[in-house]
């Protein structure tokens, strides 16, 4: 079972990000939950969300402390969060940042970033990279596929919303695979 844990603030998605990245995982023909956990309702609040996606039933229900997959709406999180607590040996971390793992300063762990932020504001023309997060994962991962993904994608949102996200996760995913080669 994979274990995932979403940090971001209040109002960024990452709650949705949770939920899309489970069904996405469904649509794969995997077992899959998420779940969110936050404190003051506000936006701008430290959030967490967890996905569970796995081959078999899913019994747990607990929160993930131990996550194999830690993936940061906010890198500004790193001040006021311990977002790396927990991170499973060998596990990966994908951070919305337009500075690169080194620069992050996180020695000796798996560091992925990617600028979603400025994918978003040319996209939606918003900071609300949610799904553009979801398009890295599958990019940094390969754990749910891109086309999944796009489908829980086209599912909850509608319109001309759906269409802006689904191209949100597309160029998210080209850029992220284009960072794995280098």
């Amino acid at each position: 079972m994979k274990e995932i844990r979403f940090h971001g603030r209040g109002g960024q998605g990452a709650v949705t990000a949770a939920t899309l990245l489970a069904i996405g995982a469904f649509r794969d023909g995997k077992f899959s939950q998420a779940f969110p956990r936050f404190g003051v309702e506000r936006r701008g609040a430290p959030v967490e969300a967890f996905t569970r996606i796995g081959d078999e039933f899913i019994r747990r229900k607990s929160a993930i402390y131990k996550p194999d997959i830690i993936v940061v709406l906010d890198s500004s999180l790193f001040d006021v969060v311990k977002i790396t607590e927990g991170l499973k040996e060998g596990g990966k971390i994908i951070v919305n940042s337009e500075k690169t793992p080194k620069e992050l300063d996180l020695e000796g762990l798996d560091v992925n970033t990617i600028d979603a932020t400025e994918i978003a504001f040319k996209i939606l023309g918003r900071n609300i990279v949610n799904t553009a997060m979801l398009g890295a994962f599958s990019a940094f991962t390969g754990d749910v596929k891109k086309e999944s993904i796009m489908e829980a994608v086209k599912e909850h949102f509608t319109g001309s919303i759906a269409e802006k996200n689904v191209k949100l996760v597309e160029e998210t995913y080209q850029q992220a695979m284009e960072k794995k080669r280098e």
